[in-house]
């Protein structure tokens, strides 16, 4: 098989779908690989890197595309790629599937789409989950994208001048972002308390030093909210969640804020009441800001400072901003994905295969996803 990696041409993306690394286990699995050129010049990845791994490289993205079985990507494929690419085809993407417009154009064109945000978070998918391994990113480089706007130091400092306070952090949402971003703020030497709605993240939250804010809630609010994924709360919940966030957040010097439901707009955790009431120079990195933000006064893609002097961060793809490691984990994601289809025998799906199942979104000339309800 001819497994194609594009450049990628949304704005920001800095990413690339596969390294030097996967390249030479593609290979060593009897496959071919071509590299558009300059594809991974943003994470640091030369085209003569890609050339000494055993990759060629095509002179345009029209040349790559054209020459793909399987095309590997980062960012969902535009209309304009899916023209290119061959009918039949692989592809294997991040698809942003519940608001993507081009699935009817994927299916007519007969590829193969696989959705890898839809991998269901279970132990044997772990090693694929592109989700936990760029979150994971993105947890650490809030933290330092958060010392890079506050005008104070993160640790206590004992000097001969005086000493200087801890940071106190509050990080909103604890998944796999939370719980790097504590992990990071508390190697920095901050006071550090998180938050969710998921009780069980409580134990998660003290084994990293970090104090748990807990709204109390009823044994039916906790069992809703005792998965993987946070899932939106009762009006009342709301209520006394907002209460205590504000409190909270008031006393905070940073907020992270990482709160997703998937399929929906992010919840809004940070009302404009609670900034405004918020110290001079305090700092909140919205994760949340390409999905509408856990922030109320978070303008998507940019960073604005309020009339109280409160820094809001609404910048998009941090796993971007540390673009060699965010692709080496992906590409590596990707690598162990495709090897539940492709050996040196040849190249199958198999539908029964549950992580298969769940992430492919176009086959056969038809739209999968969403599923249909059995």
């Amino acid at each position: 098989m001819q497994i194609a990696i594009p450049a990628e041409y949304t704005a920001g993306e800095t990413r690339v779908a596969a390294t030097p690394e996967t390249v030479k286990k593609l290979l060593a699995m009897g496959h071919t690989v071509v590299i558009e050129q300059g594809a991974g010049l943003k994470s640091a990845t030369t085209d003569a890197a890609y050339i000494a791994a055993g990759a060629s490289i095509a002179d345009s993205r029209k040349a790559a595309l054209a020459a793909g079985d399987i095309v590997l990507k980062v960012r969902p494929a535009d209309v304009d790629e899916l023209a290119e690419m061959k009918p039949g085809a692989v592809l294997i993407s991040m698809m942003n599937p519940f608001a993507n417009p081009n699935l009817p154009v994927m299916a007519e064109k007969k590829l193969s789409a696989f959705a890898m945000e839809l991998l269901p978070r279970t132990s044997r998918a772990q090693s694929m989950d592109v989700l936990s391994s760029q979150n994971n990113i993105a947890g650490y480089k809030a933290v330092l994208l958060a010392t890079q706007y506050y005008p104070h130091f993160m640790p206590m400092l004992m000097t001969a001048a005086g000493t200087v306070k801890p940071a106190r952090v509050l990080i909103l949402g604890v998944g796999v972002a939370g719980l790097q971003a504590i992990a990071t703020a508390k190697r920095l030497g901050a006071v550090v308390e998180a938050f969710d709605v998921r009780a069980s993240t409580k134990e998660q939250v003290q084994s990293l030093g970090a104090k748990f804010v807990e709204v109390p809630m009823t044994d039916e609010e906790k069992a809703a909210n005792d998965g993987v994924y946070a899932k939106e709360m009762s009006e009342d919940y709301k209520r006394r969640q907002g209460e205590l966030v504000d409190q909270h957040a008031r006393q905070a010097d940073i907020i992270i804020t990482t709160a997703l439901i998937p399929g929906r707009s992010a919840p809004r955790l940070l009302h404009a009441d609670t900034v405004l009431g918020m110290k001079p120079g305090s700092v909140i990195i919205d994760m949340a800001a390409e999905s509408g933000g856990n922030c109320e006064l978070t303008q998507s893609g940019a960073v604005t400072v309020s009339e109280n002097g409160v820094t809001l961060v609404g910048v998009h793809n941090l796993p971007g901003l540390v673009a060699a490691d965010a692709s080496s984990l992906y590409a590596r994601n990707l690598l162990t994905f495709l090897s539940l289809m492709l050996t040196k025998e040849g190249f199958s799906i198999d539908l029964e295969d549950d992580l298969l199942a769940a992430t492919l979104i176009t086959h056969a000339g038809e739209v999968r996803f969403p599923p249909a309800k059995g």
